[in-house]
């Protein structure tokens, strides 16, 4: 009984330091040569007030562009389902 003991002890201080080990591992030195720098401040964080620029309404398709699309898109729906029911 002793020896079991021994052996459940000695396993689990194996496990419980390869766990440890792992969380000593620098992750600085995991990233990648190509990243971006960090910033030299720590602890800022991006302005949330700011917002993204309007919407140009100008650049939004025309009714005519989204039929076109529209129609595009049942065209090769239906190429798909002859397709798929020649490959069966």
């Amino acid at each position: 009984m002793d020896r079991r003991w021994r052996r459940l002890a000695l396993g689990a201080l194996l496990t419980a330091s390869f766990g440890l080990a792992g969380c000593s591992s620098q992750i600085a030195d995991l990233t990648p040569a190509d990243a971006q720098p960090r910033p030299r401040e720590v602890g800022t964080y991006l302005p949330v007030h700011d917002l993204p620029p309007a919407r140009d309404e100008a650049a939004a398709i025309t009714p005519e562009q989204r039929a076109k699309i529209e129609a595009e898109l049942t065209a090769a729906r239906a190429r798909q389902a002859t397709a798929g029911k020649d490959a069966k």
